[in-house]
């Protein structure tokens, strides 16, 4: 039996085998976990460790722990380093990167943090426990990749923390709990790094520190973080460049049992069952309120789940940046809310008219729907044999100022915008004696409901132009000279010549 299987830190832990698979498409794979993990870790350990048919969770953590403990015997370090690293994953509480269950450390390898999982039910955070597992895991990454002299530390899930706490995700009390937070991991992780600088040969980096906020809702971890910060500074220099940093792999974090990747806030509070999450629940239990309590103040116009907009999440990550050196992206900056409009809407059963006409010869429909005053609400124009583009713009341009009637735009403006547009078809209008002619169909449309609607019957008559035409053949062409070439000029006189058969 591996000697995974028997450390201590693995007793007594149910565990379950699942059918995971990192992808719908992949070969099912059968993973052995802490069943209270689920079906969520046993996937995103499949994912961590592809090509795989079996995987026990405590063989895959042996796996990348002995050449650690290996190194850390030989360099003469802390001795049970192995013990503390399986419980360090049993215990939920820290996950590696990836590189390092592969076992190919390089490139900035790192470790997530799961805050919550050093918070037990009476609301005490367990900050000695995180001081030394953020040291062990320094000193796990420093020997798993000798050459890195830059790692990534960070933490995972901070919305559950929140909930747990009470806080709101978009309050100053929740950045300031963030950010004393990462101060404490980077100052702790500065002290295991400028430790191992005595015991190498780096040339080492000088120990700064960002300010820290005045205040934390976690009870003694501002203290904490300070007396740290006190002490990474005493030692000067630290082996690594740069420590903290949160990793782009959403399936560490998922093994972790994260909803919300990083710092991120939930979007929602039901989960992919359409059940509430389980930081939903912890909200809940954080204010005193059972499902039956929360869903009747619902009911009752109350927003329990408030969900945070874009600009909070931005403020977060604008008030950890200035400790964490490697970050996500930026979240976009909050689009413009949109502005409210009051539309009156038309009741459903509406009066109105259809006037038939022809203007210029080309016949077109002209529907209106009224409110219960009589005032006009909308228009509809129909055009006969038109072309299908014509007779699309001329719906939208319908469409368009029944929207504007319905917003309160005034029909006045509407007439003295449109009538004597000019365009073809234009000319006499048959069939409403109100209008004898129109330049265009617009201005007939708005003619006839500046008559109907507002009594405007002294608008000035339209003026009929010529229509415009593209020339007069060879007389436009001919050359401007003080004497015109004789007509027909040759070339057109041969234009006209036919073959007679």
């Amino acid at each position: 039996m591996a000697q995974s299987r028997t450390d201590k830190s693995w007793h007594g832990i149910k565990l379950a085998a699942f059918d995971a698979a990192s992808d719908p498409d992949a070969p099912p794979v059968m993973v052995t976990l802490p069943a209270a993990w689920g079906q969520k870790a046993a996937d995103a350990l499949a994912a961590i460790l592809p090509g795989k048919r079996m995987l026990h969770i405590a063989e895959a953590a042996e796996a990348w722990i002995a050449p650690i403990a290996a190194r850390a015997a030989a360099a003469g370090l802390t001795e049970g380093i192995a013990s503390a690293l399986h419980k360090l994953v049993a215990l939920h509480r820290a996950s590696p990167s990836a590189n390092v269950w592969r076992n190919r450390a390089a490139g900035q390898p790192g470790f997530v943090f799961n805050p919550s999982a050093y918070l037990d039910e009476a609301g005490t955070f367990d900050i000695a426990a995180l001081g030394h597992d953020v040291r062990l895991a320094v000193t796990a990454l420093t020997l798993a990749a000798p050459a890195e002299h830059r790692l990534r530390l960070g933490f995972t899930d901070l919305n559950l923390l929140l909930a747990r706490l009470g806080l709101a995700y978009d309050s100053q009390e929740a950045r300031d709990l963030a950010v004393a937070l990462a101060g404490y991991i980077g100052a702790q992780a500065d002290i295991a790094s400028a430790t191992l600088l005595a015991r190498g040969a780096a040339p080492g980096y000088r120990i700064t520190s960002a300010k820290l906020p005045e205040n934390s809702a976690l009870p003694g971890l501002l203290p904490a973080a300070t007396a740290a910060r006190e002490e990474a500074a005493s030692l000067g220099q630290r082996r690594h460049e740069t420590l903290l940093g949160f990793l782009n792999e959403p399936e560490t974090e998922a093994l972790l049992g994260a909803e919300q990747v990083n710092f991120a806030p939930a979007l929602s509070a039901l989960d992919e069952d359409g059940k509430l999450a389980h930081w939903a629940l912890q909200s809940l239990a954080a204010r005193g309120l059972t499902t039956e309590t929360a869903l009747a103040r619902m009911l009752s116009g109350e927003e329990i789940f408030a969900t945070p907009r874009t600009a909070a999440h931005a403020a977060m990550h604008d008030a950890l940046a200035a400790l964490v050196p490697v970050m996500p992206a930026r979240p976009a900056a909050p689009v413009a809310p949109r502005r409210a409009s009051t539309r009156e809407m038309l009741p459903t059963r509406r009066s109105g008219y259809t006037q038939k006409v022809a203007v210029g010869g080309h016949k077109l429909f002209l529907s209106t729907g009224e409110y219960k005053d009589g005032r006009l609400g909308e228009i509809f124009i129909a055009l006969h044999k038109e072309g299908s583009a014509f007779r699309g713009l001329m719906d939208a341009f319908a469409i368009s100022i029944s929207i504007g009637l319905q917003h309160g735009v005034s029909l006045e403006d509407y007439v003295e915008a449109f009538t004597f547009t000019r365009f073809g078809p234009a000319g006499a209008v048959e069939g409403d004696p109100a209008v004898p002619a129109a330049t265009s169909m617009l201005d007939y449309v708005f003619r006839n409901l500046a008559v109907n609607y507002l009594g405007q019957t002294n608008l000035a008559p339209a003026s009929i132009d010529e229509p415009d035409s593209v020339g007069e053949g060879a007389a436009e062409r001919a050359p401007l000279l003080p004497l015109d070439l004789p007509a027909p000029a040759p070339r057109e006189r041969r234009r006209n010549l036919k073959l007679v058969g």
